[in-house]
């Protein structure tokens, strides 16, 4: 398997990227190609050792900064390393793609240049996250800030089919991210969405209010972009204001000192749940395409987990079991 990967996306390019493309080789059946300035990357590549017949570098002329117009910059930076790396997946020179560049120029990219599965009519952004009891994904997660009612059922049909090939989980359980349980509860969109959900090819399970979203006992929630992705950064906010919270309390006094040495172990075990690098990225679905959105300030390790992700991704051919799907339920309605 190929992978192409954004040798100047994220915080710490390109030797984050590099330390993840190294680790992924000892580790990983792949290849990997990586796109940037050509210079920069060679550079930091000599500081390692690796078998250099699996890795492939091509030199790329722009980089697309995270405050750029997304839009604008996928279609004026035709050079740029986020740009070749999503042309080597649309020509199948690639079998996947990561980047822990703009959120919002990979999204355009992936649409505008990959392309979307046919009857999908949005993609989305569907992150893997920690629970009390399991990890559940959001979709969508900041890709769409306005749906209709029939893309919250293609999220839920593209989620249920990731969960189950990558997370291996049998028939996951999907749920609609609203204000109550009841059916009636909510606004036009999450009440169009609901009634369609309960003739979808899932697992619905109705609605999921907010507070009960940390638990993880539902495995996939759908939203529209807009609360997905409040939710995520709230989610995310929430669990490092609290740890901090618990830290500052133990470190507070000689007996919480004491006592947190004694459950440092389980501290560390804790912050290892919530920690984005262990999953490695998000995936974008409904492009044809596996296209992998690793955190902005991703690691080695993180960079390293999101190959494995895209590898995993890729070996379960979940694109081609939501495309059998998709074109089940368009031969379903033309009947």
């Amino acid at each position: 398997m190929k992978i192409a990967i954004d040798g100047m996306g994220g915080d710490f390019a390109p030797s984050a990227v590099i330390a993840g493309c190294i680790e992924a080789l000892s580790e990983l059946d792949v290849d990997i190609i990586i796109t940037g300035k050509k210079d920069a990357i060679e550079e930091e590549l000599k500081k390692h050792t690796y078998d250099k017949n699996r890795i492939e570098v091509i030199g790329c002329s722009e980089v697309i900064d995270c405050n750029e117009e997304p839009v604008k910059a996928i279609r004026r930076k035709k050079d740029s390393s986020l740009a070749v790396a999503l042309q080597l997946v649309k020509e199948k020179k690639a079998d996947a793609m990561i980047s822990a560049g703009s959120t919002g120029a990979f999204m355009a990219g992936a649409t505008f240049i990959v392309g979307r599965i046919k009857g999908i009519d949005r993609p989305a952004l569907a992150p893997i996250m920690p629970g009390k009891n399991g990890h559940f994904m959001i979709i969508d997660c900041g890709a769409n800030a306005d749906c209709k009612p029939n893309y919250l059922v293609q999220f839920a049909m593209m989620g249920k089919t990731y969960y189950e090939k990558v997370m291996n989980v049998s028939n996951p359980s999907v749920g609609l991210i609203n204000i109550g349980a009841e059916e009636e509860k909510g606004n036009e969109l999450t009440k169009a969405a609901h009634k369609l959900l309960k003739d979808a090819p899932v697992n619905f399970i109705g609605n999921v209010e907010p507070r009960d979203i940390p638990e993880g006992d539902t495995n996939v929630l759908v939203c529209d972009g807009f609360v997905g992705n409040t939710v995520l950064k709230l989610y995310e906010g929430a669990a490092s204001t609290l740890l901090n919270m618990i830290k500052d309390e133990i470190m507070a006094t000689t007996r919480g000192k004491m006592g947190g040495l004694i459950l440092k172990p389980t501290f560390k075990g804790l912050k290892k749940k919530f920690d984005y690098k262990e999953v490695g990225g998000a995936p974008f679905l409904g492009v044809d395409g596996v296209c992998i959105k690793a955190h902005g300030s991703s690691d080695g390790k993180a960079f390293k987990n999101a190959i494995r992700q895209a590898k995993i991704f890729h070996d379960n051919k979940v694109i081609e079991t939501i495309k059998e799907q998709i074109e089940k339920e368009i031969q379903k309605k033309e009947q």
